[in-house]
């Protein structure tokens, strides 16, 4: 069972992630999204991983 210590600590790092998040959109509309950036994006977003190839096999 989760307590409200726990709960209230995975919610502030969820506006955390929220503000970090809309500050990357803030910083991309004023300077343009380099290469790279455009690669760590699509590798975050990608599902799969070397776990999921084992998984599979």
């Amino acid at each position: 069972m989760t307590t409200s210590r726990q709960h209230q600590e995975a919610h502030g790092i969820g506006q955390i992630e929220e503000q970090l998040e809309q500050q990357i959109k803030a910083a991309t509309k004023i300077q343009g999204e380099s290469k790279l950036d455009q690669d760590i994006q699509a590798a975050a977003h990608e599902h799969s991983s070397e776990l999921d190839e084992i998984i599979e096999k």
